[in-house]
């Protein structure tokens, strides 16, 4: 689906991706996991073209998209459900929604656009319920809701999903993971970056471990789990709370 090779980049001088090489299997769930500041969210916005890229190669479907603008890569089939959300708070739930459509609607293909809007209402009844509501006024949980359903509202491949556990209730968190599970089970693939390692490890097929631009370890989910170096340092002393929310042990 997605082959990352030797891939730097960063902002003005400062390097902050330092040779990065990575793939995603067609159908994957893999997850980046690391500390604040290792440079996940970095590679997320280099891949989606938000940031150029000073050396490297990504290749999207066998295709070379290393400098290409952000709507071939939405285009291409991958799109980006970015940190925070990033909602239009003025905006309805439907309108935030319907933009996500919007390399749709450039090409002509508003039934496809109204057809994968009535998905997202299956996958999110409450949205269809408060589609009318300005998205500002939503929870965390439901405005992720929206974010993930804007990113799908162009049907693609490939979901990157930034720290989408970020300021969620446990309960929500495990939610959110059983969509992108469903989405796997589609035959969606999906790449996470995440801190929450206990739970992404839980629905994950593989995973790398992200240090200050360097991936340092990558492997299956069960392996890193088991690693005692990812234990020490991701998922502390004990990680009972994890198997709670229904991951591995």
């Amino acid at each position: 689906m997605i082959r990352i090779r030797n891939l730097e980049a960063g902002y003005d001088k400062l390097k902050v991706l330092k040779g990065i090489s990575l793939h995603v299997n067609s159908g994957e769930i893999v997850t980046i996991i690391g500390a604040n500041g290792a440079g996940k969210s970095t590679l997320l916005n280099t891949i989606a073209s938000l940031i150029t890229p000073s050396s490297g190669e990504i290749l999207l479907q066998g295709k070379d998209v290393t400098l290409a603008p952000p709507d071939r890569i939405v285009k291409g089939g991958c799109v980006l459900v970015p940190e925070g959300r990033q909602l239009f708070p003025t905006m309805t739930v439907k309108e935030n929604l319907i933009l996500g459509a919007y390399t749709l609607f450039g090409r002509k293909k508003s039934n496809d656009a109204n057809r994968n809007l009535e998905q997202i209402y299956k996958m999110f009844p409450i949205l269809n319920d408060r589609q009318s509501q300005l998205a500002g006024t939503l929870s965390g949980g439901e405005q992720q809701m929206v974010a993930l359903g804007r990113g799908l509202m162009s049907n693609p491949n490939l979901i990157m999903m930034d720290e989408p556990s970020m300021g969620l209730a446990p309960l929500i968190v495990k939610d959110i993971f059983k969509v992108v599970e469903t989405l796997r089970d589609q035959g969606k693939t999906v790449l996470i970056v995440e801190q929450n390692a206990k739970a992404v490890l839980g629905i994950a097929d593989r995973g790398y471990v992200m240090e200050t631009g360097s991936l340092v370890l990558e492997g299956s989910a069960e392996e890193l789990l088991d690693n005692n170096d990812v234990r020490r340092a991701y998922l502390g002393k004990d990680y009972k709370e994890f198997t709670d929310m229904g991951g591995r042990e």
